[in-house]
């Protein structure tokens, strides 16, 4: 990847996590630890990779996106914002009552092509969007992001049958593998364990990649462009957390919100690595 496109990239990264951060102190409420995990990844997506267009964002022909891990919306609301889809300053409103964002991604947020949340089933729509796509002649893609604890419901694979069934090739789901869920680590909980294995075996192309290297997201999207005849998932391993060090691989940071101390201190660690990145 051109250094300077990457070095872009690493600083709207850096910006959507400040979002993250932003917006749950707000709300004195939502899952920080997931959102910061997938910033990279959205922010590749949004400013690098999808065909999407703020002054168009119901153009039939644009790709789609689907957060099926729906609780790390902050992420999302971040990167889109910072997209164009609306002002910046709504972060700050983030869960509050009568706000445009709430806790999980609805519909009718400027730039959200699907209410998602309840665990599972966001893959299952976006399977939808894929054959809808492919019964239309249309040439777009559907990118679709879960988590490594959602893959423990068993509708993801029903899904994950489905879509090589149908040979859906403009499908491309991305497992945030950061190994911990609300209960604790993936592998105490309900380890679904070997991740790769296991879509191989439902007749997906599986692609493996660290989550924060903007090279290997750059080699890792470009591969999915040229399968043909299965879907694909990208299995990103990742830190929860990523980003501010106290956040980082610490299981409490799945549903708790930053206080004053920790906003302050968390907005000073994202501000250093700003800044550090425009020097």
């Amino acid at each position: 990847m051109d250094a300077e496109i990457k070095k872009n990239l690493q600083k709207t990264a850096c910006k959507v996590r400040m979002g993250v951060i932003e917006g749950t102190y707000n709300a004195k409420s939502g899952h920080p630890g997931g959102s910061l995990s997938i910033a990279d990844t959205l922010t590749y997506l949004y400013f690098k990779k999808m065909n999407v267009d703020p002054k168009n964002p119901e153009n039939p022909d644009r790709d789609r996106f689907v957060l099926s891990k729906g609780h790390t919306a902050p992420a999302l609301y971040a990167a889109l914002a910072l997209k164009g889809f609306f002002p910046e300053e709504e972060i700050k409103s983030l869960r509050h009552i009568g706000a445009l964002l709430q806790g999980h991604p609805c519909i009718s947020i400027p730039g959200v092509d699907m209410s998602s949340g309840s665990l599972g089933q966001g893959i299952s729509a976006a399977c939808g969007m894929a054959l809808a796509g492919k019964l239309d002649g249309k040439s777009y893609r559907v990118y679709t992001v879960l988590g490594d604890g959602e893959i423990e419901e068993g509708q993801v694979w029903e899904a994950a049958m489905f879509a090589a069934h149908k040979k859906l090739d403009n499908l491309i789901a991305v497992v945030d593998n950061n190994g911990l869920q609300i209960d604790g680590k993936l592998s105490e909980v309900c380890s679904p364990e070997p991740i790769t294995d296991k879509f191989e075996a439902f007749g997906w192309h599986v692609i493996t990649v660290n989550a924060h290297d903007f090279d290997a997201l750059d080699a890792a999207f470009s591969e999915a462009d040229t399968i043909t005849g299965k879907p694909v998932v990208i299995v990103q391993k990742s830190i929860k957390g990523k980003g501010v060090s106290f956040m980082e691989n610490q299981v409490g940071w799945h549903g708790t919100a930053p206080n004053k101390e920790q906003y302050e201190k968390a907005m000073e660690e994202l501000n250093a690595q700003l800044k550090e990145l425009e020097g």
